[in-house]
């Protein structure tokens, strides 16, 4: 499911890398509403962004049509409580140039150039890695075609493969809490204090007796947790964490946080064996497919207007 969404949504550009930057900028678009879906505008600007960047990527498609179903994404993203923060979509924006092997001022000028704008890319971004989650949400959760446990083992049996392993994380996640009102003052001292209490992390057990002397400090315990089940934007600083050490900590819409690894261990089962499979065992017709019927259902419930 991750590779196969990973894939649609950036792997695209590489051929606009050939893009010349001398290239006279394309003016902007002009910004009259279009549709309301379900309450949400969608402009021309936006449409002619979207049709520049099918025309960037040489790839045929109905500009209007993928700007109802981004926005439907969206939407149903939030209803989850689904998140992207801005650092996020900058931090997927910079790999994306840096796996293109291009300096970011480059793909800047080539979104500019090209009548895209890096702002609608970026929103791109976003709305790929909601509904990435949302998805995945939505296939471990045996909606759309999940496979059981059993079912899971069975096929992995039938190829001659051996019951997989997963490792399984205890975690604990500790956030020092920002009131959106005051995050442009406070943000940067939570964070050093955020990061002073990280250093001092040696193990689940001395958290709470840390955080009391702290203010808006919350500590969660987030129990048992398999590697395929971790969340895509910690999963790999989770898995590069020792037992008893602590993630760096991180900028999000809540404030700045940090995940402690209290414990881990491999564990042998079927439940290791239904995520290990749909976390690669999947393949992207199967997950094209739940996101095609996903989206279908999310247009006939949709209120969406022209204007």
């Amino acid at each position: 499911m991750r590779k196969y969404l990973f894939s649609a949504g950036f792997a695209l550009l590489v051929a606009a890398t050939t893009v010349s930057v001398t290239a006279v900028v394309q003016p902007a678009f002009a910004a009259e509403i279009k549709y309301v879906v379900n309450g949400i505008p969608i402009t021309t600007g936006d449409i002619a962004h979207r049709a520049a960047f099918f025309k960037l990527q040489h790839k045929k498609g109905d500009a209007k049509e993928e700007m109802i179903d981004q926005t439907l994404r969206l939407a149903e993203a939030k209803r989850l409580g689904i998140r992207i923060s801005d650092q996020q979509v900058d931090a997927a924006y910079q790999r994306f140039a840096s796996s293109n092997k291009m300096p970011l001022a480059r793909l800047d000028a080539i979104m500019a150039q090209s009548g895209v704008s890096k702002e609608h890319f970026k929103e791109f971004i976003r709305a790929q890695m909601a509904w990435n989650q949302a998805l995945s949400a939505r296939y471990r959760s045996g909606e759309g075609g999940s496979v059981t446990e059993q079912d899971a083992v069975r096929r992995m049996l039938d190829k001659g493969g051996a019951k997989p392993t997963a490792t399984e994380y205890m975690l604990q996640q500790v956030i020092f809490v920002v009131p959106a009102s005051e995050r442009a003052a406070t943000l940067a001292k939570r964070k050093r204090e955020a990061d002073a209490m990280r250093v001092r992390f040696s193990g689940c057990n001395t958290t709470r007796e840390f955080a009391k002397g702290l203010l808006d400090v919350t500590v969660r315990d987030l129990g048992r947790v398999l590697a395929p089940q971790l969340p895509s934007d910690w999963a790999e600083q989770i898995k590069a964490t020792k037992v008893g050490g602590a993630t760096p900590t991180r900028e999000t819409e809540r404030g700045v946080e940090f995940i402690g690894v209290c414990s881990s261990r491999e564990v042998s089962d079927d439940k290791a064996a239904q995520m290990v499979f749909q976390a690669e065992g999947s393949n992207d017709k199967d997950a094209e497919e739940l996101s095609k019927k996903y989206v279908a259902e999310l247009r006939q419930k949709a209120k969406i207007v022209e204007r």
